[in-house]
């Protein structure tokens, strides 16, 4: 089977390295110290009083919808990270590559991947194969919000707008994580070998960051792709029976589909003083209910907020 995902162990905590952050305040500090509850707002108060301005929309060139019988499923795509990965899917989507192409390899817990399970379908204008985008390195021009928790797969953890992702304070890279969601492509040993093959995984598969490259995430639909049919573990879940395949009508971008035809979504800007007021309700819970608030935030548990706009 081409390009099967490989389970990869990845190594621990590493010890965070003191850098400066370009306004003052160090990384290391950024990881380490609690910020003090800003106010006794639930994560859903502060959601509902987000400011209309406060609130983007995606990028329709950015923005995939893949149709299957549950429904429709939207992929937003970074606009910071893996480019040529980006480009291989915009060049695949808008030459109708998937259309027809199915998700043949489900297990549970782990993913659901699609694609040409047999390899035989030509891929037009895309590459064959593609450079490994595991990380990308840091730039100034990145807007990054730190959880300001230790993270176990990375020095920092934190959103890169609108993904959850990690960063290496000694190696200076940057990569976007395997939560629940992540669109990504697979690819076989050598690491340079993906092509066309994506997977979305159905729960937080961090010990894969940084040995496959995620590039999307699933921004709304991600009850389609859950109701996928599964496949058997002892055949390393693909299905056998071509017939409980689950078929891609289309995969095509939003850029592509006319306005009346587009799912108008609009989420909560992860650089906003919202956002960063939600990482503290999450951290420390100041809702009545809870009575042991652990000022602890894990990455992959901060969903991003997403709604349909009002009329």
């Amino acid at each position: 089977m081409r390009a099967l995902i490989l389970f990869l162990l990845a190594a621990g905590l590493v010890a965070c390295a003191k850098q400066d952050s370009g306004d003052g305040t160090a990384l290391e500090d950024a990881v380490t110290e609690p910020p003090a509850i800003m106010s006794a707002r639930g994560p859903g108060q502060i959601v509902a009083e987000a400011k209309p301005e406060e609130w983007v929309t995606p990028d329709p060139e950015r923005t995939l919808y893949i149709d299957i019988p549950e429904g429709r499923i939207v992929v937003l795509m970074t606009a910071d990270l893996a480019p040529n990965h980006v480009a291989q899917v915009q060049t695949l989507a808008r030459e109708g590559y998937y259309d027809g192409l199915h998700f043949y390899r489900v297990i549970e817990g782990f993913v659901a991947q699609g694609g040409d399970a047999k390899g035989e379908k030509p891929k037009g204008s895309a590459k064959d194969s593609l450079k490994a985008e595991f990380t990308d390195p840091w730039r100034d021009d990145l807007s990054f919000t730190p959880l300001g928790n230790p993270d176990g797969y990375a020095d920092m953890a934190g959103y890169l707008n609108g993904f959850p992702a990690g960063r290496d304070l000694d190696s200076g890279e940057i990569w976007l994580a395997h939560c629940t969601g992540a669109f990504a492509f697979g690819r076989d040993t050598p690491q340079d070998s993906a092509s066309t093959e994506f997977y979305i995984t159905l729960q937080p598969q961090r010990y894969l960051d940084r040995n496959l490259t995620v590039f999307g995430r699933v921004i709304w639909g991600m009850e389609h792709v859950q109701a996928i049919p599964r496949g058997k573990p002892g055949n390393g879940g693909v299905i056998e029976d071509e017939a409980r395949w689950t078929r891609i009508s289309s995969l095509r971008l939003a850029a592509d589909l006319p306005e009346a035809e587009r799912v108008d979504l609009e989420m909560l800007d992860t650089n906003s003083a919202s956002f960063k007021d939600l990482i503290l309700a999450r951290r420390n819970r100041p809702e009545d209910f809870f009575y042991y608030r652990p000022d602890y935030l894990d990455l992959c548990q901060l969903a991003l907020p997403v709604r349909l706009k009002e009329e």
